[in-house]
């Protein structure tokens, strides 16, 4: 691959499946996030009064504990609530437990459910290929004169070497760090010096898009990401500090949550808002022909813990 841009994509590439950390889910239903309030209020009772921090805090730590895969969830402040995510796997008994586990403070959830299953999107701005698997690459990042890339920490956990092509002849550099569960980020170092390392993602149309900085993304924020198999996507970030338990204990924290569609194969890819990078590719559920949910890691996180920068 001679830059980032130009790695080809491969849809039938094969992908590691299993469970466990190194689990590779890589079938996403087809669903438009649907919001289905668990019971609807009467007509004429009261909304509830605002839940505070640290309420929320001890409600979320029960969700945790009742440990139910197919599930996330997130704060929302505006309205002092929990809201919780369920996908088509999660049973109604389930969503009973989440409740009973959280107790008196069960009236702080906001139960939701979206069709399809949570799962982490591996294969993936522009292909980038382990021995079983490929991904995306994210943004290329450097430290001092070593020049490195950042993609997702499920791509790169058990990933030694990464390829241009789908042959796996062309080297393209080696798994430097890794990060999954918990967070979902991993650091490659370049070993191939003659690639172009371009400090800009793919924008699928011929087009490039420079990244000058990294940010923190905000609720109502419009943004983009880039993935080999689903090109450009646009939407909103819809949640921040989103936990998502994707099962197996594969359970991730702090994600960011937007209505911007994925499908297997954008794993790792750029989250970005014009020239501001903002995280990484880590799961979710639907497809872009009828819409879905899906998670990043913030960008930040991951450049501080390696001590590496956009450019």
């Amino acid at each position: 691959m001679r830059n980032k841009h130009t790695a080809p994509a491969r849809t039938t590439d094969p992908v590691r499946r299993g469970a466990g950390r190194r689990a590779r889910v890589l079938t996403v239903a087809a669903a438009l996030l649907a919001s289905t309030a668990l019971a609807a209020p009467d007509a004429g009772a009261r909304e509830p009064e605002p839940f505070d921090a640290a309420q929320l805090e001890q409600v979320a730590q029960a969700v945790l504990d009742a440990d139910v895969p197919g599930t996330s969830w997130h704060v929302d402040e505006a309205a002092g609530r929990l809201v919780v995510t369920a996908d088509s796997t999660v049973p109604a008994s389930e969503l009973a437990r989440i409740r009973q586990v959280a107790g008196d403070r069960a009236p702080a959830l906001t139960v939701e459910r979206t069709p399809g299953r949570f799962s982490t999107l591996v294969q993936g701005g522009e292909a980038v290929y382990a021995e079983e698997w490929r991904c995306s690459l994210g943004f290329n990042v450097r430290s001092g004169s070593a020049s490195y890339f950042l993609t997702a920490g499920h791509c790169t956990e058990g990933a030694a070497t990464w390829y241009a092509d789908t042959a796996r002849s062309a080297e393209l550099g080696t798994t430097e760090a890794s990060s999954f569960p918990g967070e979902d980020h991993g650091l490659v170092r370049y070993t191939d010096t003659s690639v172009a390392k371009p400090g800009s993602v793919t924008l699928h149309n011929g087009a490039t898009r420079d990244i000058t900085r990294a940010g923190r993304a905000y609720v109502g924020q419009r943004a983009q990401r880039s993935g080999s198999t689903t090109g450009l996507r646009s939407g909103m970030v819809t949640g921040l500090n989103a936990t998502v338990n994707y099962g197996n204990g594969e359970i991730v924290r702090g994600l960011i949550r937007t209505n911007i569609c994925a499908e297997p194969g954008d794993s790792g890819g750029p989250l970005f808002s014009g020239t501001v990078a903002l995280g990484l590719t880590s799961g979710g559920s639907g497809d872009c022909r009828t819409g879905g949910t899906t998670f990043f890691q913030p960008v930040q996180p991951a450049l501080d813990r390696y001590g590496v920068n956009v450019y």
